[in-house]
């Protein structure tokens, strides 16, 4: 099957400023990247569905819910915090975020898709069950992973976020849910200052934090003797993944080194992992990635690494 990829122009739609990094170029500039790349062919774009208050209050709570909802602003913008601001624009955006990984869960659950990515904004793994921070509004990755297991009634679900900043929400969601396993690799110390090997639960919370100056073949080595072992031991029935591409080289909030091929690397073996065990259910969602110019670019080597996978069968 093709890669089934979910977007909606609502997310374009989204502005949280003038000068914020968090842009609506930054995902223009994936879509039209997207629309020339070789393997275009190979890819089947589907609207992003609405998410809906429900699917919201599987990971946050009513109080969080309606802030944000009574926090939109009519016009020009409202802050959140000095980093999350929304637009007239934000709420719709952040549902089809929620809604495009529900939608992808569906359709890789009903054999309608054997790999989803999920091309929305605003980000979501800093959203924690209380509150938006860090540019997320709602954690769509936590929800996506408590909608399958509520729905499907999978008993192992595995997170794995490889952005360059901790995904503090998502851990805070995760954490003690039985099923439930969040992996994430990430710059320390950095932004929002979580994520330390004394935070690890056996079997539900595992935070591989890295220095700055991180490079391609340092992560590859800690990734295969890590991270791998400990996916291929939990045998996840689901595969999500916070594909975050701000630990390149030339992102300017972060300072890890890693390069497109890096990308191409993390997406070939977890497409292979879930090959392994899933079999092949893996969906995606773009978190962070803050170079305009090098960001449309590693989203492409990701995919493309998703796409060259062997994705052999247990």
């Amino acid at each position: 099957m093709p890669l089934t990829l979910f977007t909606h122009d609502d997310c374009l739609n989204h502005d949280p400023g003038p000068g914020h990094p968090e842009n609506p170029q930054r995902l223009a500039g994936i879509l039209q990247s997207l629309e020339t790349a070789a393997f275009n062919a190979s890819l089947d774009f589907q609207e992003a569905p609405m998410g809906t208050e429900a699917q919201v209050l599987l990971a946050h709570s009513e109080a969080m819910w309606h802030k944000i909802k009574t926090s939109s602003p009519a016009q020009g913008h409202a802050s959140l915090d000095p980093d999350t601001h929304m637009s007239p624009a934000s709420l719709d955006a952040a549902l089809r975020a929620v809604g495009a990984c529900c939608q992808g869960v569906d359709h890789l659950m009903a054999d309608r898709a054997d790999n989803v990515f999920c091309a929305t904004r605003p980000p979501g793994h800093h959203a924690t069950p209380e509150r938006a921070m860090g540019f997320c509004l709602f954690n769509h990755i936590a929800i996506a992973a408590i909608h399958a297991q509520q729905e499907y009634n999978l008993e192992r679900i595995a997170i794995v976020d490889f952005d360059v900043h901790h995904g503090n929400g998502s851990q805070d969601i995760v954490q003690g849910r039985e099923g439930l396993f969040y992996i994430s690799t990430h710059q320390s110390p950095l932004y929002p200052g979580s994520g330390q090997v004394e935070e690890n639960i056996n079997n539900n919370i595992l935070n591989v934090p890295l220095p700055g100056g991180t490079g391609h073949a340092t992560y590859l080595k800690v990734f295969t003797e890590e991270v791998i072992p400990v996916l291929d031991a939990w045998k996840p029935q689901l595969l999500l993944v916070s594909a975050g591409f701000d630990a390149h080289q030339s992102d300017p909030l972060a300072g890890m080194a890693l390069t497109d091929e890096t990308y191409y690397w993390l997406g070939e073996q977890l497409q292979q992992l879930a090959g392994r065990h899933c079999p092949g259910r893996l969906l995606s969602t773009l978190e962070g990635g803050y170079n305009l110019d090098v960001l449309p670019g590693s989203v492409n080597r990701y995919l493309e690494g998703l796409l060259s996978a062997d994705n052999p069968l247990s």
